[in-house]
């Protein structure tokens, strides 16, 4: 046998004249023409339909139906295909019509297509249409899906999955993917996490620019890993049957609502078949994937110890889901508002249960468990009934199932012994309390859940007697544990005890156990019944606040002998009152008032005193601040002051002096002072001001404060300047000297306080000492704070 090379003893080199060229020259001619016949045959079953519609319509025979048809082709300048359609569309008004009718409104509004082009979008989703209705299987749905209607938005694969009872899914067709791929991908087990799944979550399905973006594996993910995806839920009727997953080769960009409308419905078209598909299982049984019929659903029914329902999906005309019937109800049948299985047997649910809606969402759980057929389970659920305009309300545990084409619906009403024993098991579990019964005749030991955790053992490990309770606990504590045992076996009376409860993790529990004994009917003790209790946190709560009480009491004794020291220095150095000044044609009267609170000691400070050149030395002063810092700057402050004063300095160079003491103290004391220097030779008065108050002059029935003078508190600032002013005095006239305790109020301004002193100071008195006690006894001042008056009345 001669070997011939590509070229030798062909004419043209194609190697068609060759026996492997012709073969295969000859299998391409008839793949092409059964493309060929596959496309006329989905065109004349198009136009077949055409025809029965106007039959339909014009009550005329087939043959003249087909006349009329190629007339008005002819009329209309389309071809019999692109006109056909139009008929269909017309005729059908279905989510196909409605989404071609919506996609050549925007492209005649934009302009960007062609009637040619308009027209071959209809007829090619109604030659998808027909292909997927005439299909065998859902492979074929598959390929007539891929070819006609989704290769032209660029798409490149399909995978039609079926979604079991137990949530499993199936490939039941797919097209664009090698047969490897697809045979890798037969099986999805229940809650593996993939795109197709992802898109059961929502009705709109998953829209996925990028798949490697997601992590989620899917079929085909290595020859596109970064191309689009959709995954949208097929169904029909309010139930889903299976999965629609379409794959683009690239990133996939928003597309506009006709596109996503038309993949909807190719979607709703592959519900259809996948109504009636059986899955393949992996172990290769092909059962279908439904459970028992409604009869033998009922019987399931009955057999149940709970209420049950079993409803069945109740369609409008257009097969879209808007209520369960009320199928069967079982024996055990229990009406929250107590009305009889008649009554609620055979009727809707939102009919018998119109508050469904609102009772934590019930109806659109059942419906979410019919559409998906994933199972429902909730506890304590609100169930509400409407009986006579009344809303009768219940609370139950309830268990929702789809079983084939039904729902099995489930509900467990909580009766009062079940309410108390909740409400007793969440009381033990709060309060931290495990209860135990114990059988001494038959050793036979109970304890709840919560004992268990209490000694931090598993339940498998088994209770712990009270004989062996002191094993379990600190040495230290087996003396008050032998005496609880003692009165609780021995003297049979109630008793308790505290003790360390020493766990198998290495934890300290601090514990409470309180029991008492159960006698039978000839007084022997049989059972012992008590409870445990975690004490930790009261314990160390106790042991918190003895601490926290006893720093407390230290430290108010600390703080009661601080105060005491410091009325003891503030007494020493100003006693509230002092003998009379004795100066030549001058009566000095002083006055000094303690806070009354004693953690309140404060700063103000006075002095009165004859200097060695005859001069009166006459000033108050206030610190910033209480207690024993306050107390002891004022001590410093008023002794600098009397030295400072033999150097016959005038008050303003005094205070400027007094500032730098006082700016140069540990802490940077801050205080006010009016200091003033009288001579009685000319009776006059020096005097100057650092913040505080000026003083206050009656004379002749008349109170009037002096100037305010310029002059900053002391301490402020390293060095500053004081202003100065002479004031002439005559006889009878009195001059008042005080601190802001003497007028401040908390509820009015320093203005008004003022005003009401010098109404109060206008009354004159004998004496001296008499006008500076009424001051103080009528002072509205409500601070408690300390009050220092110096009085001078010129004789």
């Amino acid at each position: 046998m001669a070997v011939t090379g590509p070229g030798e003893g062909d004419e043209d080199g194609t190697g068609q004249s060759s026996p492997v060229g012709r073969l295969a020259a000859t299998v391409e001619r008839l793949r092409r023409e059964v493309q060929a016949a596959q496309a006329e045959a989905d065109g004349r079953a198009l136009v077949e339909l055409a025809k029965g519609i106007l039959v339909e319509r014009l009550h005329c025979g087939p043959a003249q139906a087909a006349r009329q048809l190629a007339e008005l082709t002819e009329q209309a300048g389309v071809t019999p295909l692109e006109f056909a359609v139009e008929v269909i569309n017309q005729a059908s008004r279905d989510r196909l019509s409605e989404m071609t009718t919506a996609f050549l409104a925007t492209t005649a509004h934009r302009g960007d297509t062609t009637d040619a082009g308009r027209d071959s979008f209809a007829v090619r989703l109604r030659t998808a249409e027909s292909g997927a209705l005439a299909a065998d299987d859902a492979q074929a749905v598959a390929d007539s899906l891929l070819e006609h209607a989704l290769t032209p938005l660029g798409a490149e694969a399909v995978a039609i999955w079926a979604l079991d009872a137990d949530g499993s899914l199936t490939l039941a067709g797919s097209a664009g993917f090698s047969a490897a791929e697809a045979g890798r991908w037969r099986y999805v087990p229940p809650g593996v996490a993939t795109v197709a799944r992802r898109g059961l979550g929502e009705r709109t399905g998953q829209w996925i620019g990028c798949l490697s973006e997601t992590g989620l594996p899917s079929i085909g993910q290595h020859h596109h890993p970064d191309g689009g995806r959709v995954a949208l839920p097929a169904g029909t009727g309010g139930r889903i049957h299976g999965v629609l997953e379409i794959v683009w080769p690239t990133p996939l960009e928003p597309q506009p609502p006709q596109i996503v409308r038309q993949v909807e419905a190719l979607a709703e078209l592959c519900a259809h078949t996948l109504e009636t598909y059986l899955p393949r299982r992996p172990d290769g049984d092909t059962r279908p994937g439904v459970l028992p019929a409604v009869a033998e659903l009922m019987d399931l029914a009955d057999g149940l110890h709970d209420p049950a329902l079993v409803l069945v999906p109740h369609l409008d005309a257009e097969g879209e889901l808007v209520d369960f019937r009320i199928h069967h109800v079982n024996l055990r049948f229990l009406d929250p508002a107590g009305r009889p299985r008649g009554v609620v047997n055979g009727a809707l649910l939102l009919e018998a249960y119109p508050m469904a809606v609102g009772d934590s969402e019930l109806f659109g759980q059942v419906e979410r468990v019919y559409a998906t057929g994933e199972p429902f389970r909730a506890h304590r659920m609100r169930l509400t009934a409407l009986v006579d305009d009344v809303p009768l309300a219940a609370v139950a545990d309830v268990n929702i199932s789809r079983h084939g084409g039904c729902v099995l619906l489930i509900w467990r009403m909580e009766d009062e012994t079940a309410r108390l024993a909740s409400l007793l098991q969440h009381a033990q579990r709060l309060g931290r309390i495990g209860g135990f019964e114990e059988n001494l005749l038959t050793g036979e030991i109970t304890w709840n859940g919560q004992l268990y955790s209490l000694y931090g053992k598993p339940a498998v490990g088994g209770p712990v007697p009270l004989a062996e309770l002191p094993a379990h606990a600190h040495p230290d504590d087996a003396v008050a544990i032998g005496r609880f045992l003692r009165t609780l076996l021995h003297h049979r009376r109630p008793a308790s005890t505290a003790f360390r409860l020493q766990r198998p993790d290495g934890v300290t529990r601090h514990i409470r156990v309180v029991a008492e004994p159960v006698l039978d009917s000839d007084g022997r003790l049989f059972v012992v019944r008590g409870a445990y209790q975690d004490i930790s946190a009261h314990h160390w709560t106790e042991v918190a606040l003895a601490a926290t009480r006893d720093q407390l009491a230290h430290t108010e004794q600390q703080a009661s002998e601080r105060n005491r020291l410091t009325l003891q220095l503030q007494h020493a150095i100003m006693p509230p009152a002092q003998a009379p000044l004795e100066a030549p044609g001058l009566r000095v009267a002083v006055r000094y008032r303690p806070a009354e609170t004693q953690n309140l000691v404060g700063g103000d400070w006075y002095d009165a005193v004859v200097l060695p050149s005859r001069l009166v030395l006459l000033c108050v002063g206030d610190v910033a601040g209480h207690g024993i810092e306050a107390a002891t700057s004022m001590v410093v402050l008023r002794n600098a002051l009397r030295g400072l004063a033999v150097t016959g300095a005038g008050p303003a160079q005094l205070l400027s002096w007094l500032n730098m003491v006082a700016h140069h103290l540990n802490g940077a004391v801050t205080a006010t002072a009016v200091c003033g220097l009288y001579d009685p030779e000319v009776r006059t008065l020096r005097w100057a001001r650092a913040g505080h108050l000026p003083p206050v002059l009656v004379r002749d029935g008349e109170a009037a404060p002096l100037p305010l003078l310029k002059g900053l508190l002391l301490g402020a600032v390293p060095e500053a300047t004081y202003e100065e002013h002479e004031l002439q005095l005559a006889v009878d006239d009195t001059l008042l000297m005080y601190t802001d305790g003497l007028i401040e109020r908390r509820d009015r301004s320093v203005e008004e306080s003022l005003a009401q002193l010098l109404t109060a100071a206008s009354t004159v008195p004998p004496t001296l000492d008499q006008q500076l006690d009424r001051l103080l006894t009528y002072s509205k001042s409500d601070t408690d704070d300390d009050t220092c008056i110096v009085g001078v009345r010129v004789d």
